[in-house]
């Protein structure tokens, strides 16, 4: 494993080969440094080729999650301009990337149906008579006006 592959939460590691990388220039402050340095980097996971390390049911999944995060190529996008570095700038990006995947693949857990307990009916059954007597206590006797 190089520095530039992608190490994921579960242990799977996406090659450099599947990743594309570029950089830019950054907005904001900065004066001279950041009008003449690219430290913007924009980070793009190649989803075909990354099928081999990951499957397709993940690569499905995560088309699926993560579908407005894909360019048109169908890679998975993610840019990071918020330090003064494009070291840290890259750091940020291969993060967010790592979170972006790990999150997109996380399946919830699906309910298992369960009775309510007797107790728990006694208790809405009472409580429903209470409101209904509260409720009849408002009323205006027939008559009464």
């Amino acid at each position: 494993m190089s520095r530039s592959d992608l190490l994921l939460r579960d242990g799977r590691v996406l090659p450099r080969e599947c990743l594309h990388l570029s950089f830019a220039r950054s907005g904001g402050p900065g004066g001279q440094h950041a009008n003449k340095t690219e430290t913007k980097v924009d980070l793009r996971l190649d989803l075909d080729a990354a099928s081999a390390v990951l499957g397709d049911a993940d690569v499905a999944r995560i088309r699926a999650v993560l579908g407005a995060r894909l360019d048109q190529d169908g890679r998975l996008c993610v840019v990071a301009s918020e330090h003064r570095s494009q070291f840290q700038n890259l750091g940020a990006a291969m993060a967010r990337m790592a979170n972006l995947i790990a999150a997109a693949l996380v399946r919830a857990r699906p309910r298992v149906r369960t009775r309510p307990t007797k107790a728990s009916q006694r208790r809405r059954v009472e409580q429903k008579r209470r409101r209904g007597e509260q409720k009849r206590g408002r009323q205006r006797e027939p008559g009464e006006g």
